[in-house]
């Protein structure tokens, strides 16, 4: 029926660790299907039904414009694919490209004359919460956002996403009608991704020098499509004459948004499997306390290692240890990067984690700003303070791990103090 958002692929076999994974965050103390979710989706949705929201529903674009302006949402976040690697792939070619549009706690999807919108939004409790909204007028003048809640996580609660229902950024070869050309290979992208392999099945606009990638290419030669090259997709900055842009919010595919959102997208994958994975840490302590009377306190070094690994991956993935060096300037084609910037929060300097370098790395100051959202915010207290702690000794240079190798002394200084001033409720250590 409906594999949901992000997801590019296809096919998903579900394999006997994956089932096992879906199983378990289907139990308690998850309960995905039956748990109540708390994300900015159900948050809207009890303003609409309280009469304190509208949503405007438009000829040509159905509700988006007006839910995006809803969630806060810049039209400016804008970023196409063209393959067919999402639930209504039929409305999906290089000629109707699929629309994302994203902030730092939902994405939203949008198909051209699609039956739905499609959402994957950060959830407090559950890692991540995935949607549909019908794309007709309600009757009643209050539209109902669908939950998601079954075929999502053979793909999005799989080995790909950590077992935690998530988000999955792919690149793939595509033929001219969009299908994916699954036998040359596919690529999982996040942050750490070379520069070469992104963006296979996408729209790209923007400037990158030599540097080059798979964006805005139909592929010919199915058998070897690294032997056709993509000379003609590099350094695009319009895709007139590629599809009709006027039937989009905005004729770009911003190669500035696609960099911040595929950093975003595994972000909230990490900050979703700390989550989980302390809760289940918690719960199996729980139990084992209760089945073999030990006190309700008793701590268990096993479920305090698996805590602490969670918060070990976060806190590298905050601090971009492993991202792929930029070999050049990257500018994009939209508002996108200064309209991201502007948001902040600043420190005393005017500084803020959303500058962007965009010569070497994607920021300026390697530590993301998903510090600031609410899924990192409503973490657990344990895994969330085992987190900060390890953030810490990367930044005061206690820990001088290979990890944190890529941290210059300049670096390590200015996030410190920037998120000293801009960072709510930090452990005593950080004030020091």
């Amino acid at each position: 029926m409906l594999r949901i958002t992000l997801a590019l692929v296809t096919a998903c076999a579900v394999a006997a660790p994956v089932a096992a994974q879906i199983d378990a965050v289907e139990r308690p103390p998850i309960s995905y299907k039956t748990a109540q979710a708390e994300n900015v989706l159900t948050a809207l949705q009890k303003r609409i039904n309280a009469g304190q929201a509208k949503l405007k529903f438009a000829d040509d674009h159905g509700y988006l414009p007006s839910l995006l302006k809803e969630l806060n949402v810049s039209p400016a976040s804008q970023v196409l694919v063209f393959s067919k690697t999402s639930f209504q792939r039929e409305r999906i070619t290089p000629k109707t490209p699929r629309a994302l549009y994203f902030n730092d706690d939902v994405y939203v999807g949008f198909c051209l004359r699609g039956d739905v919108l499609e959402f994957s939004a950060a959830d407090t409790k559950l890692g991540t919460a995935f949607y549909t909204l019908d794309q007709e007028p309600a009757p009643d003048g209050k539209p109902e956002f669908l939950r998601q809640r079954d075929n999502c996580l053979s793909c999005h609660a799989s080995n790909a996403t950590g077992g935690a229902p998530g988000h999955l950024v792919r690149s793939v070869f595509t033929e001219r009608n969009g299908m994916p050309v699954l036998s040359a290979g596919t690529f999982r992208t996040d942050h750490s991704s070379p520069f070469s392999e992104r963006w296979g099945g996408w729209y790209v606009t923007g400037t990158h020098g030599k540097q080059t990638h798979m964006g805005n290419w139909t592929v010919e030669n199915k058998k070897n499509p690294a032997e056709e090259g993509n000379a003609g997709g590099q350094n695009v900055t319009e895709l007139k004459g590629r599809f009709t842009v006027a039937n989009y919010l905005t004729p770009h595919s911003d190669i500035v948004a696609l960099l911040v959102f595929e950093h975003q997208a595994e972000a909230h994958n990490r900050i979703a499997r700390a989550l989980i994975g302390t809760r289940q840490a918690h719960h199996y302590e729980e139990t084992l306390n209760k089945d073999l009377g030990e006190p309700a306190a008793h701590r268990w070094d096993s479920a305090k290692r698996r805590i602490e690994s969670l918060g070990d991956q976060l806190a590298k993935y905050l601090l971009f240890s492993g991202e792929a060096k930029l070999e050049g300037p990257v500018a994009g084609t939209s508002d996108f990067a200064k309209e991201f910037t502007a948001r902040g929060p600043f420190d005393k300097q005017g500084r803020t984690l959303r500058a962007f370098d965009l010569n070497a790395r994607l920021f300026k100051y390697p530590c993301s700003y998903l510090v600031y959202s609410q899924g990192f915010q409503a973490l657990p207290k344990e895994v969330k303070d085992h987190t900060l702690k390890r953030m810490h000794e990367a930044l005061t240079g206690t820990d001088t791990s290979a990890a944190f190798a890529h941290l210059s002394a300049g670096d390590r200084k200015a996030v410190l103090e920037i998120l000293r001033d801009t960072l709510p409720d930090l452990p005593d250590d950080w004030k020091k």
